[in-house]
């Protein structure tokens, strides 16, 4: 009896140790909108130190930032915000532009501690007549486990209903035919029971907390969700952990972090 209790005992922390084996191999995914590094208790401030902090206290491998600026007048002529936030954090940046901003550029980027197999960066659809601010796909081809590639791309949708439709629509047909799984992270403009958020999760499977924990803006009593983190084919991957980080001062966005297991 002792040896049959004994082997028993042996079996089960085999297997909480495949368990644990198996969530340090999570894939670790950040969405965050910085605010063009502008702390909102600091209007003529620029902190991207704050913003590198959060990043790396993550621990996240793959991270998109939205509301990113490069050599604006704003957040400094010689400052590449994409650039130094991959230096502060040891990781590779890409960085696409949306539109020129104050004599330099205003986009999304993508930071990642796996090398880029490929990058791309695809202008999303406007409605004619609607107005409304230019914005992008940036798309990362990484290979964050052996043989195990994936595409990873961020956006950030317009504030106008109709082209935030178009825009959701287009994503989808960039996405549909790639070869590999994929990522993607961003802020939507948009919250879950809206007609572009159900649009996506008919393709993609949302990352999402419990109702009412998962709000991402504003930073101080937050009430609303719109940054999410999608991914697909169905199957591929599994969350593992959701996590809105509480940090208040760097950004007027909450950052959306997910772990996913393989």
């Amino acid at each position: 009896m002792k040896k049959i209790f004994f082997l028993g005992l042996v079996f089960l922390y085999a297997m909480l140790l495949a368990v644990a084996a198996g969530h340090a191999q999570s894939l670790k995914v950040l969405t965050y909108n910085i605010h063009h590094a502008n702390p909102p208790s600091q209007p003529d401030s620029i902190d991207l130190l704050a913003v590198a902090r959060v990043i790396r206290d993550s621990g996240a491998e793959l991270v998109a930032l939205q509301e990113v600026d490069v050599y604006t007048e704003r957040s400094g002529m010689q400052v590449n915000q994409a650039a130094e936030l991959g230096r502060l954090t040891g990781m590779r940046h890409y960085f696409a532009k949306a539109i020129d901003y104050q004599g330099g550029e205003y986009g999304v980027a993508i930071l990642s501690k796996h090398p880029f197999i490929t990058t791309e960066n695809h202008p999303l659809p406007m409605a004619e007549g609607v107005g409304g601010e230019p914005r992008t796909l940036a798309l990362a081809v990484v290979e964050p486990r052996p043989g195990k590639p994936i595409v990873f791309a961020c956006t950030h949708l317009d504030l106008k209903a109709e082209n935030k439709l178009l825009q959701a629509k287009h994503i989808i047909d960039l996405l549909a035919d790639r070869d590999y799984p994929v990522i993607l992270g961003g802020d939507f403009n948009a919250q879950p029971d809206s007609e572009v958020i159900q649009l996506l999760d008919g393709y993609l499977q949302r990352s999402q907390s419990s109702v009412g924990e998962g709000f991402t803006i504003p930073v101080n009593s937050p009430n609303r969700e719109i940054d999410f983190i999608m991914f697909g084919p169905a199957g591929v991957f599994q969350v593992v952990r959701h996590e809105v980080i509480n940090e208040q001062y760097a950004s007027d966005h909450l950052p959306v972090y997910v772990e996913l297991d393989l």
